[in-house]
């Protein structure tokens, strides 16, 4: 995709935020048409200074502490960024650290007790559309409309989800992209090409599609020899996400215009057919291991694939990893649909920082959350080579220690993923349809379903929570997010 072509679909995404999805949607006016801003002020290059001014000007002569609830083992993006953020305003920050899987719980818990626990949370992307809905989340547009900047958000890869039904609640703080990780050695070895091309028809490279993958990875899967196919995970927690990506390749959207569930058509059924075919040609550790056990196996170097994140590489580029400098690296693989190679790369993750409706302080707490995404501090929340973070602006590929963490061979890809990432399901009620699709993969997985068994059984769960949930509101934010799909993409599915 050209840049300006991305600049094209970022600007007509922005446009369709500010429009109302269907005619139950009532939509706030993003802050992008709206006036007067701070922005008069600020630029892209100092907006943070700007917003720790304002700040400073909301907490004169009073004592402020802010209250942020982030994921344990992100302390290191947050921490440096506040420090400085308290150095200009003099409002304190304390920082209160949950389990990475049990803050989206403990946010929707402040929703019921309304305690003022917290003033700013980052939960993951994929929990927003519920935490909007249960009432917990300040509706951005007010804020955004007097201090976001002109253009703020257009060096940002991926925004989607930071908007539901096309108010803003959060600003994307984590470039969670899906991507995948190749043993180099065994990728360019001459006598390995040539039997893999005498055997397949064409040569070993980082594959363009699913079928390719599963041919390569089966080609090296030796257990004899110490030689897996692939580190992909098998766990039900994460096994959704391979087959999410799988499923888009086919050309379809997960849901139609009438919130039927497609998963189930042949396409689906195909896309699981092939990855539990696929699951033979994995490491042994596959269905048990967690995230960081995944980080140490293909770090030993006996695997040929791997897919993940910018942390999975912040842990294979660092001294711990056996396979660091020998690796090479590539987009999800895709399909072909029309007789053309669809890719379709996935956001799959990522943290946002939101605002609690129950703050005391919601304008002094937005000004902390712009201050922490602008392009600067972002920089420096990123940097951390330990931290969750991964690059999610145009700036951090430009940045030299970001780049020592990560490889310019890495950000190159991860940049261009970013750039054109397919969303999660972010409609109400995500972990219930996730939670289903999950159950029954792994019964297909583990061989005790067929596939079409298996997402039968998954489509009718997901047509009975649609219901529950309320079809019509359903509908409102699953049109709005088709038509925040990138354009590539959304062309191309049906």
């Amino acid at each position: 995709m050209s840049k300006k072509s991305i600049v094209t679909d970022r600007s007509r995404r922005k446009f369709m935020q500010s429009a109302a999805v269907g005619a139950t949607a009532a939509v706030i006016a993003p802050s992008f048409i709206m006036s007067p801003r701070m922005a008069n002020a600020a630029t892209l290059g100092n907006v943070h200074i700007e917003a720790a001014k304002k700040a400073k000007e909301l907490a004169t002569g009073r004592n402020i502490t802010l209250k942020v609830l982030q994921p344990s083992g992100s302390l290191g993006n947050v921490k440096p960024v506040a420090d400085q953020f308290t150095a200009l305003t003099g409002v304190a920050v304390e920082y209160l650290e949950v389990p990475l899987g049990e803050i989206t719980q403990k946010i929707l818990l402040e929703a019921v007790a309304k305690s003022g626990a917290f003033d700013l949370a980052l939960p993951a992307t994929f929990g927003m559309p519920d935490l909007v809905e249960s009432g917990i989340l300040v509706n951005l547009d007010q804020y955004a409309s007097k201090y976001e900047p002109e253009g703020f958000q257009d060096d940002a890869l991926f925004s989607t989800g930071d908007y539901y039904k096309g108010s803003l609640y959060g600003y994307q703080t984590d470039g969670d992209t899906y991507v995948m990780f190749y043993n180099k050695d065994w990728l360019e070895n001459s006598d390995e090409n040539k039997k893999f091309a005498d055997k397949n028809g064409y040569e070993l490279k980082v594959p363009d599609t699913w079928e390719e993958l599963d041919a390569m990875m089966a080609h090296f899967h030796r257990p004899d020899k110490g030689m897996y196919g692939g580190a992909l995970f098998r766990t039900q927690y994460f096994l959704a996400w391979e087959w999410w990506v799988r499923f888009h390749a086919k050309g379809f959207f997960p849901l139609d215009d009438n919130l039927n569930p497609q998963i189930n058509n042949a396409a689906g059924v195909e896309a699981l057919e092939e990855m539990v075919a696929a699951s033979k040609h994995l490491y042994p550790g596959a269905r048990t291991n967690g995230l960081f056990e995944n980080f140490e196996a293909f770090g030993a170097g006996d695997k040929f694939c791997n897919i993940g994140w910018g942390g999975t590489q912040k842990f294979l580029n660092s001294d711990k990893s056996s396979i660091k400098g020998r690796m090479a690296f590539g987009p999800t693989p895709g399909g072909i649909v029309d007789g053309k190679l669809l890719r379709t790369p996935y956001f799959n993750w990522g943290w946002n920082y939101v605002v609690s409706s129950v703050s005391a302080e919601p304008e002094i707490a937005y000004l902390l959350t712009l201050y922490a995404c602008s392009p600067a501090m972002s920089t420096v929340a990123v940097r951390d080579p330990d931290g969750y973070f991964d690059p999610f602006r145009g700036a951090h590929y430009e940045d030299d220690a970001i780049i020592k963490t990560y490889s310019p061979e890495f950000l190159e890809v991860h940049k261009a993923s970013m750039e054109g990432s397919i969303p999660d399901l972010y409609l109400k009620g995500q972990g219930e349809y996730f939670d289903e699709l999950r159950t029954n993969l792994g019964a297909a997985d583990a061989e005790t379903k067929t596939a079409k068994q298996a997402l039968d059984d998954t489509a009718k769960s997901w047509e009975r929570i649609t219901r529950r949930m309320g079809k019509r509101s359903q509908g409102v934010q699953w049109s709005f997010l088709k038509s925040i799909y990138p354009s590539s993409i959304r062309n191309r599915l049906k």
